[in-house]
């Protein structure tokens, strides 16, 4: 029976009573915010109550469960379930009353304070204590009731004590008028006993108090999922949760910060379940343990536990692993700052404390996957479902004999975005890896990059900045050197943009302020100084243009596939699977006796049946037949692409096995559809429905028609990059209005509440992005001629795009195969983003 009272220290210490703050609880952990809050309370209802004696202040609540070993005399023992931060403060606070009276007024407040509200006279033990805080937080405690300071030097609980010490010392001080005698201890200690009112939560023995402290997670007392789980844990350990607390729990919860643990317990989940969120932590694990069924078991459950949190410990601080190679590794993806890593990460250094793998193993397949980060960085797919691609890694590489081969080959596969070394060579030469991904991780693979030179003397880079040879902003001096570099009919702004952000431009520096645009004479004498081999190799170069920067991109490609190794070599000799191929692939793979329809093929490459059909009727495809409308009826316009073949594709495949039933239709129960046609061909495709990928605009309907047309119209991967334009834009705060008209084109508009609309491009299905600069130069701001080329610049950083200065007064436009690559989108984006913020700034300035 659960009974609620109003009740004051007094009452509740004033006792033989013992309030146990058990395991499963938290630490202490109330800091000055929360002191100094409860120090004004005690302030405030000790000023009143020199005027009204009755004064109280209401400071919350204590929920407490009765102990099953309560006998009818002896010490009263309560378990604290919830309130224990704020009892242990009060009696801290209670403390340090006691030890300033001894001190000031006499040593007989020591004894008295001691006795009435912190210990239990007659008792030894732990029974001597009114409060008795979680193990972690006992030597401290003890060390503060008991005067011996140096238990608890350094710990929150001395911090506390002090806390109140110093502001008991300063109550002699007069108040800033004079007019209000300052407090007395006696005011103060009687205000802490006697004036804070907590309401007094009590449970029967027969309640369960672990259903009690579950359910206050929904009282908004902010319990996480790592508290609950502490406190199902160890309410399954009714007679050794004491030596599984010190011998395992303990040491864990040293090892790791609560934040570190909770996410311990869901790295745990997600091995067997790799879409379980954070949030779903307790609830999983709960179901997990269910099947336990002794104390035993939950024991060896913990000890589980702290064996993964030690291997979770030197993940998250690699200078405690022991094996060279292993450290080095797990510094690399610690410096990388991702937690997606975390999940194959722990399970790979748990199958080396199996003795599954040996430490050469598990070196060699964190290189793999620091490789695979490296390499999609470089190729321009950074972050392309790099989350749900490791997870699912993480499932795939489990029981498998080499899990480093077996990683390898499962990145390979499919699109994983593994970038092959001939892709890696081209990206390097073209890409505008300045702009690609996060800044922190263009500088540390630049960063690698010199390291791999091996100078004997370590250079310090921290403070390196990433500085462009050929700055970005071209003095006439710059412009003079250059332009003697050109290739006939080269233009020098269409170089310039070509190969500024390229990473053969770039290198690393400590004065990136200082050399910033000055001519290369000057840079190239202040490289020569550096200690970074990358600067000397580009100070040996007598000019630096377009030629250098190719062959400075050509050795950087070497060096790059020389340190981090690609695709497995079966991948690596293969076609790439571009959606065309996918196809190809799925339809020489259908067998006899099954088919399948347009529809379906078009879900599995992401495209729309009528590409599809036009693809095959061209194409001289193996299986070709198999293909049927979504009925399941020959197509009336199928012809075999063998021209001197006249056989109805009905009866091939009637005698191949497909029944058909008697108005022509093909058998349901044989066709296969795009998850079966994905498995025949083992890839690993995203079958969701383009149309869903497009952001919502101003009707559902013509957003569709949209979509479909944009299949129609282009092959899949550029229908798929202007509808991840169209989405970017809407997900950066702008709008998508489509026309209903023949063009059906797509215009990206920034809001606005009184202005006329402006939107930068629209997205046709038919010829892809036309930029509006013929309109713009005629709508404010844009009425400002170098807002306007400014805008022509950033659309110049789209690898492909080259915009002239008469661009600006025309409409041209961009394929949509230029943006295919994430980097092109990406910089679009960009672009886009500044001219949607520029906008916004113009309306909010006029």
């Amino acid at each position: 029976m659960v009974a609620a009272r109003e009740v004051t220290l007094q009452e509740l210490l004033g006792g033989s009573y013992q309030y146990t703050v058990p395991l499963y609880q938290r630490t202490y952990s109330w800091g000055r915010p929360q002191w100094q809050r409860l120090w004004e309370d005690v302030v405030d209802v000790a000023d009143r109550r020199r005027h009204n004696l009755s004064a109280t202040h209401f400071i919350g609540s204590l929920v407490l469960a009765g102990f099953r070993d309560n006998g009818p005399g002896g010490v009263q023992r309560w378990l604290v379930v919830d309130g224990q931060q704020r009892l242990t403060t009060l009696t801290l606070l209670l403390a340090a009353v006691r030890d300033h009276r001894a001190e000031h007024e006499g040593p007989m407040h020591a004894d008295r304070v001691n006795e009435k509200y912190l210990v239990n006279k007659w008792e030894d033990g732990d029974l001597r204590y009114k409060v008795l805080p979680t193990q972690a937080d006992r030597s401290a405690y003890r060390g503060r009731i008991e005067h011996a300071p140096d238990a608890a030097e350094g710990s929150r609980i001395s911090e506390a004590h002090q806390f109140f010490l110093t502001k008991l010392l300063g109550l002699s001080q007069p108040s800033a008028d004079g007019e209000e005698e300052p407090l007395t201890l006696a005011e103060v200690e009687s205000a802490v006993v006697a004036g804070l009112s907590i309401v007094s939560v009590t449970t029967g023995e027969n309640d369960n108090a672990h259903r009690i402290f579950e359910s206050l997670n929904n009282t908004g007392l902010k319990l996480t999922q790592g508290d609950l789980l502490r406190n199902y844990l160890f309410m399954q350990l009714p007679t050794r949760a004491d030596e599984v607390y010190t011998t395992l729990w303990l040491p864990l919860q040293n090892l790791l910060s609560n934040e570190e643990l909770e996410t311990l317990f869901w790295l745990d989940l997600v091995q067997q379940d790799p879409k379980v969120r954070q949030t779903e932590i307790y609830a999983g694990q709960q179901r997990r343990m269910r099947g336990l069924q002794d104390e035993s078991q939950v024991r060896a459950e913990v000890e589980r536990f702290l064996a993964l949190g030690r291997l979770y410990d030197v993940m998250l601080r690699p200078e405690k692993e022991k094996d060279d190679a292993v450290r080095f590794r797990l510094a690399r993806l610690r410096a990388w700052r991702t937690t997606t890593t975390f999940p194959i990460t722990l399970h790979l250094m748990e199958r080396r404390s199996l003795g599954d793998i040996d430490s050469d193993e598990l070196a060699r397949a964190l290189l793999y996957l620091e490789s695979y980060l490296v390499r999609r960085l470089v190729f321009g797919r950074y972050s392309d479902g790099l989350n749900t691609t490791l997870l699912a890694a993480t499932a795939d590489i489990q029981g498998q004999d080499d899990p480093a081969d077996a990683l390898q080959r499962f990145l390979s596969s499919g699109r994983k975005h593994f970038a092959s070394d001939d892709q890696i060579r081209q990206a390097v030469m073209t890409a505008p890896f300045y702009t690609t991904g996060r800044a922190a991780h263009r500088k540390l693979i630049l960063r690698w990059i010199e390291e791999s030179y091996g100078s004997k003397e370590p250079v310090d880079l921290d403070s390196a900045t990433i500085e462009h040879v050929m700055p970005q902003t071209l003095t006439e001096e710059w412009e003079r050197a250059l332009a003697g570099q050109l290739e006939a009919h080269q233009d020098l702004r269409e170089m310039h943009t070509e190969l500024l952000h390229t990473l053969g431009n770039l290198t690393l520096t400590g004065y990136n302020s200082e050399l910033s645009n000055g001519p290369f004479a000057v840079k190239r004498a202040e490289l020569a100084k550096s200690g970074i081999r990358m600067n000397q190799e580009i100070s040996a170069e007598p000019v630096w243009g377009p030629a250098q920067i190719r062959a400075r991109a050509e050795r950087l490609a070497d060096r790059i596939v020389g340190i981090w190794p690609g695709p497995s070599a079966e991948a690596a000799s293969g076609v790439a699977h571009t959606a065309w191929q996918t196809l190809s692939d799925a339809v020489e793979a259908i067998p006899a006796g099954f088919w399948t329809s347009y529809g379906e093929l078009a879900r599995l490459i992401g495209s729309h049946p009528v590409p599809v059909g036009t693809y095959l009727a061209r194409t001289a495809l193996p299986h070709a037949h198999r293909v049927l409308q979504a009925g399941g009826t020959v197509s009336p316009s199928f012809r075999w692409t063998d021209v001197h073949r006249t056989d109805d594709p009905h009866d091939v495949l009637a005698a191949e096995g497909v029944r058909f039933s008697e108005d022509g239709r093909a058998d349901g129960g044989q066709r296969l559809l795009a998850e079966q046609l994905a498995e025949l061909i083992d890839v690993d495709v995203d079958l969701t429905d383009p149309r869903s990928l497009a952001a919502p605009g101003n009707d559902p309907a013509l957003r569709d028609r949209w979509v479909d047309r944009l299949h129609d119209h282009n092959d899949p991967e550029s229908a798929r990059a202007l509808i991840e334009v169209q989405r970017g834009w809407v997900e950066r705060g702008g709008r998508a209005e489509f026309a209903d008209n023949a063009a059906g084109g797509c215009f990206l508009v920034v809001p606005r509440t009184s202005a006329r609309a402006i939107w930068p491009v629209i997205l046709y299905p038919t010829y892809g992005v036309e930029v509006v600069f013929y309109h713009l130069a005629n709508w404010p701001p844009f009425t400002d001629e170098a807002l306007l080329d400014e805008f022509r610049g950033r659309l110049n950083l789209i690898p492909g795009v080259e915009f002239g200065p008469e661009s600006l007064r025309r409409r041209p436009s961009i394929k949509p195969q230029t943006l295919q690559p994430a980097a092109a989108q990406e910089a679009f984006l960009d672009a886009l983003e500044w001219f949607l913020r520029t906008v916004q700034e113009d309306d909010r300035t006029s």
